[in-house]
C-alpha cells in the first residue's frame, strides 16, 4: 500500500495500518519499510476485537492477533468492504481497495 499511498489517497482513501504489536515494533517496522501512514498498535487487541476481526486461529505468541486483510472503514467506523487473499501477505491490488471504497461513499 505505501507504494500505492499517493493513488489510493487521491481517491478519496485515507489508509491506516492496525497490529497487536506494540509502539516499539511498529515504529521499527515502519522506518524499516519507509511506512508513512499511520499504524495503529493495538497490544490488548481491543479495537481487534471491537471490529470482530481476530484471527480465532492463532493461538500462543500470535494470540490478538487480526485476521490479514484490507477493510473498508467508512466515516462513523462502520466495516463496509472486507477485502482478504489466502496468503497472509497477500493484499489486494491498489484499484480493488480503491473500488471498494467508491462503492461505500
Amino acid at each position: 500500500m505505501q507504494r500505492d499511498l499517493k493513488t489510493i489517497e487521491k481517491a478519496g482513501v485515507q489508509v491506516v495500518g492496525i497490529s497487536y504489536d506494540d509502539t516499539r515494533v511498529l515504529k521499527a517496522f515502519s522506518d524499516r519499510m519507509k511506512i508513512t501512514f499511520p499504524l495503529l498498535a493495538d497490544p490488548a487487541s481491543k479495537t481487534i476485537d471491537a471490529y470482530h476481526i481476530r484471527n480465532e486461529a492463532a493461538k500462543g505468541k500470535m494470540e490478538g492477533v487480526p485476521n490479514p486483510g484490507t477493510f473498508v472503514i467508512d466515516q462513523t467506523g462502520v466495516i463496509r468492504a472486507k477485502l482478504f487473499l489466502e496468503g497472509y501477505r497477500d493484499r489486494h491490488t491498489t484499484q480493488a481497495l480503491i473500488d471498494a471504497a467508491q462503492a461505500v461513499k
